[in-house]
Order: structure tokens, then sequence, then C-alpha cells
């Protein structure tokens, strides 16, 4: 997989994309992150990419011209989305991301100031949000999309299969987990977890998903429940 990052801040990256299953990752070559600068390809001597919205208002836009220049100089793989990193895009959930994960390139587009010129949305083809809440920039959610595409690609993780067992892969929550010491500071390890049999304790982490998924996150059960 290629994955490519429009950014006004490439040393934002340097660090994360070094380190631990990531940065392995890419050492092994199981995914490409390359970076591209919109401000080199402004168009004036200043290389501005923001300017003043048109009709008034507070803070800057990021000019379409140079985000336009920046994705367009770019290889054009068979499979590919250009993604929009915004409050206003859909939530990033782990469906999305094991969609994604089968793409051959994903270009990021990280916005800043007060957003994007909207013409810009006619060069993507996906809007994507971290959340209900805004951020300082666009590089913070694009990290963390990338980290959820690239760990679910084949050789990333050790035991592939541990990735079907995690939080929201069957639309619930993870069950509860624990490691030695069985007792520590009074609070035990549940005994089904020290008996051995693997039909029991299957059968109670099923439980404990369900019971924590309908205590900390309603709405994932009923999404489940309806087909979502």
């Amino acid at each position: 997989m290629r994955i490519d990052i429009v950014t006004l801040f490439p040393d934002f990256f340097s660090s994360p994309l070094s380190s631990g299953l990531l940065g392995k990752a890419l050492a092994k070559e199981i995914a490409l992150v390359n970076l591209v600068n919109p401000r080199d390809f402004a168009m004036d001597k200043h290389r501005r990419v923001d300017d003043e919205p048109y009709g008034g208002g507070v803070g800057m836009l990021m000019k379409p011209e140079p985000i336009f220049a920046a994705v367009e100089s770019l290889p054009v793989l068979p499979q590919r989305e250009i993604i929009l990193m915004t409050p206003q895009g859909e939530p990033l959930r782990q469906p999305l991301l094991r969609s994604l994960a089968s793409y051959d390139q994903l270009i990021l587009i990280c916005g800043h100031y007060e957003g994007v010129d909207e013409r810009v949305l006619n060069l993507v083809t996906r809007e994507v949000s971290l959340g209900d809440f805004v951020l300082t920039c666009g590089e913070i959610p694009a990290l963390a999309l990338i980290n959820g595409v690239i760990r679910l690609l084949p050789g990333t993780v050790g035991k592939e299969e541990s990735l079907k067992l995690e939080s929201f892969e069957a639309g619930l929550l993870d069950y509860p987990q624990y490691t030695r010491p069985a007792e520590f500071r009074g609070w035990k390890v549940p005994d089904v977890l020290l008996s051995g049999n693997h039909g029991e304790i299957a059968k109670w982490r099923r439980q404990q998903q369900i019971d924590r998924t309908r205590d900390r996150r309603p709405d994932l059960l009923e999404n489940r429940e309806q087909g979502k």
C-alpha cells in the first residue's frame, strides 16, 4: 500500500512513523508513506498557501491551487481514495479502516487554519473525521488513520488472528484481560481464566464483551442489532 500525506508540517510524522509497529512495517515495506508539502506548489514568490475567506470571517483558509497541484503531482494507483481529514467527515471507525486497508493508495489531505477552500471537495473522494471535536491540524487524525490501516495489513501484527478478537471487530468492546500475578493488591484473576477450560473461557469472554459494551457503549449494541 502507498500512503501519500499532503501536509504543511512533514516533520510532524517523523517520530511516529519510525517507532513501534509502524516503523517496523514501513521498514519491511509493508506500506510506503510519502510526504508532500503543498507549500512547494504555491504559485507566488512568498509560497503562500492560505488567504482570507470571501464574505469576511475570522481566520484564514487553505488555498485550493497548492492542494490540487500537490495531489496531481502524485502517481495514480488503480484503487485509491483521496481523503480530506475534517471534523465534518464520516467518523473513523473500524469498518472504515478495514475498507481502506484494501486500497492500493490513500492520499490524506491535512487541513489547517479555519479549513480548506470548499472547491477542494471536488478533488477528494471521502471526508473523514476523528470525532466530534476540533483540533489545530489534520495531521493528528491522519496519523490515527495511518496507524489503524497499516496495523491491518498482512505482516504488521505478529499474530494476525488477534486482530479478529479486538474491540469493535465484532461490533463489541474487548473483554477484560489479565496476566501474572494471579493476585495483585487483593484483586484476583477470575477463576475461569485459571481453569484451563477453553470452552468456558470463551463463553466468559463473550459474555464480558456483551456486558461491557452494554455498560459503556450501548450504541454499539443497538447498531449491531440493527445490522449497521
